[in-house]
């Protein structure tokens, strides 16, 4: 069997389970063979050996039975960065990049601030915040063990200098703080009938729920926040659609000004951030 032919049939095959079948096709076969896209397009002709059409078919059943294409090729692109992800940690999205983009508006060029990103999972915010601002401190939090490992290969891959603590949230730095606090937090509710649908089924749990509203893990978050940054650092929280109202309300309630949210690509609330103005009690 040739290229074209496989990726005639794949693309076909993998219409009911994909909103980009023909896309998703090609990077498997690519992954595979270990080549670029331009290929699929170039030598449509090149016939495929046995090993690699059992192997292409393989990850091809995986993506028909709902696997995220992220996981099957174990890497995802995320603001300048390639980084590797497995099912340990959640995939990296587009519109996380909104809350990079509100960190660094608030961290000048040149800048020697510290900045911390909790639950970083792949590493893909503070590592993209440390390539955009290597002057700055950038340390990175991670409770699940795996998740962190992950986090360093792609410091190492990236050849970005970032410092990595297990731990949960603000728990491991006693006494430390920050000129500005990112995260992205776990923001599902716990029976939110999304959790069954789509690529978060494949996606790690404890990095999605966060209690019954989805609200418990941004609670403590901005709780614990104040005692942590420097007199007038910044507080930035990704979240879900619907609760921009909430966060924003928890955050004046824990004394931080000039707080704001700000809406993703797609017009969804999605990034709340505050000032914390003085000294924490």
């Amino acid at each position: 069997m040739t290229l074209g032919e496989l990726l005639r049939e794949a693309a076909a095959g993998l219409a009911p389970a994909s909103d980009s079948p023909r896309l998703d096709a090609e990077l498997i076969c690519c992954h595979v063979l270990g080549a670029d896209r331009s290929l699929c397009f170039s030598r449509p002709e090149q016939p495929l050996t046995a090993d690699d059409e059992a192997a292409i078919r393989a990850l091809l059943r995986r993506r028909l039975a709902g696997e995220p294409i992220a996981y099957l090729l174990g890497k995802r692109g995320f603001w300048t960065l390639e980084l590797a992800v497995s099912a340990d940690v959640l995939i990296p999205r587009p519109e996380t990049e909104l809350l990079v983009e509100r960190c660094l508006t608030h961290v000048p060029e040149h800048a020697q601030q510290a900045l911390c990103d909790l639950g970083t999972g792949s590493g893909a915010i503070a590592l993209a915040l440390a390539s955009e601002r290597p002057d700055c401190t950038v340390t990175a939090v991670e409770r699940s063990a795996s998740a962190l490992a992950l986090a360093r290969r792609n410091a190492e891959h990236c050849g970005l200098q970032v410092e990595l603590v297990l731990g949960d949230w603000l728990q491991p730095l006693p006494g430390r703080r920050f000129h500005l606090i990112a995260s992205n937090p776990p923001y599902v509710a716990e029976h939110d009938p999304h959790l069954r649908k789509g690529d978060v089924r494949f996606e790690p749990e404890p990095a999605l729920v966060a209690g019954p509203d989805g609200l418990d893990a941004l609670r403590i978050l901005i709780a614990e926040a104040p005692a942590h940054l420097h007199p007038g650092g910044w507080l930035l929280l990704e979240h879900g659609y619907d609760q921009a109202d909430a966060v924003t309300a928890l955050m004046h309630d824990a004394g931080f000004t000039s707080v704001i949210c700000h809406r993703d690509l797609a017009g969804q609330p999605r990034v709340s951030e505050g000032q914390y103005p003085g000294d924490a009690p």
